[in-house]
């Protein structure tokens, strides 16, 4: 009787990984959801948690038991219970590699995004510094970019010294360079904006 109970306590012991494990892969999970968000510009870390916790407690709630199946097929000598533990610990660490994993590759869409609206800019203040009027060329480190399609097609204003109106231009980024910039209007990007959502 003593024995069965010595084994059971060993593999309780042994088995007993996945709640630990799911809190701190819980927190690793936040960071990396903040670090390298899965959608959108970034994430806070609050949002990061919740994000984490419903996808983890999801995992083990449906993960934990198919896993630990598969698993008492390989090892019949392991109580159902344990098995189960392991196949929410390794639900839990699924999750967290399919979190990094989304996360970096929608960072490298981040930084493509990123340099396309930095070279859109850099178009665009050229284009004024020459060729606006020149209330608007002296405000021409001023710019303000709008992106109407990433990585194709943008709108950049500026100010004049009195802040009154605004001169924009309109850039294609797949156009040549001397070609992809041309005049967008008076309208700010703030109204231009409102009209478009």
């Amino acid at each position: 009787m003593q024995s069965a109970w010595l084994a059971r306590l060993r593999w309780r012991s042994r088995g007993a990984w996945l709640w630990p494990t799911f809190i701190v892969v819980t927190i690793v999970d936040a960071v990396i959801v903040h670090s390298l968000p899965i959608a959108g510009d970034s994430q806070t870390l609050f949002g990061g948690i919740v994000f984490a916790l419903v996808l983890n407690v999801l995992a083990v709630l449906l993960l934990s038991r198919p896993l630990g199946a598969l698993l008492r097929r390989r090892r019949r000598d392991m109580p159902v219970g344990v098995a189960r533990n392991y196949g929410g610990t390794a639900a839990v660490a699924l999750v967290t590699a399919a979190t990094l994993g989304g996360g970096l590759l929608h960072h490298t869409t981040l930084i493509a995004d990123q340099r396309a609206l930095r070279d859109a800019t850099v178009r665009a203040v050229a284009y004024i510094g020459d060729r606006a009027p020149p209330p608007f060329r002296q405000m021409a480190t001023h710019p303000d970019t709008y992106t109407i399609q990433a990585r194709a097609l943008y709108r950049t204003c500026v100010p004049n010294r009195a802040g009154t109106r605004t001169y924009c231009v309109i850039v294609k980024s797949n156009l040549p360079l001397a070609q992809s910039v041309v005049f967008g209007g008076y309208e700010p990007n703030s109204v231009f904006a409102a009209g478009t959502n």
